[in-house]
């Protein structure tokens, strides 16, 4: 079986964003939950960009392996994003997600029974469009850090 860790690690920052350092690369993503905010994205925006991303690398890959020549892939992704829960409203909706339409568009010469094989493999092998479509265990642990104080 080949796995890999990815680890991440953020912090409230100033300026109504939250940091996130990864391996290589630091992240600043903005506090509002439903990209409202003019000052960068929302964690809903990265989530889809994260998605679109996704399908663009597999799909790469994908082409390689069927011999077909991409120019180019353009993903758009439009998400429906349930509100009303995050922002403690009663509602009897999920916090997530109603909704996602993902559309590709490849520019490609190949015949259209072969976009058709590439893209069937592409959604098998779709590491996000996995996790959204199907559950993954998600522990979530609260840590109180404590200061110490020294004994007078």
């Amino acid at each position: 079986m080949s796995s890999k860790t990815v680890v991440i690690t953020g912090f409230s920052g100033n300026d109504n964003q939250f940091l996130v350092k990864t391996n290589t690369f630091d992240v600043s993503i903005t506090n509002s939950v439903s990209g409202d905010s003019a000052v960068g994205p929302s964690p809903t925006d990265y989530l889809l960009a994260g998605f679109a991303g996704s399908i663009n690398a597999v799909g790469l890959l994908v082409a390689e392996e069927l011999g077909i020549a991409l120019q180019s892939v353009q993903v758009e992704i439009v998400g429906e994003l349930e509100t009303k829960k995050a922002k403690g409203i009663p509602t009897r909706s999920r916090a997530g997600f109603r909704k996602i339409e993902v559309v590709v568009k490849p520019v490609s010469d190949a015949p259209l029974g072969l976009l058709k094989q590439w893209m069937d493999e592409v959604k098998e092998r779709c590491p996000l469009r996995d996790n959204l479509m199907n559950t993954t265990p998600v522990s979530l642990t609260l840590l109180k850090e404590y200061k110490q104080h020294d004994a007078a």
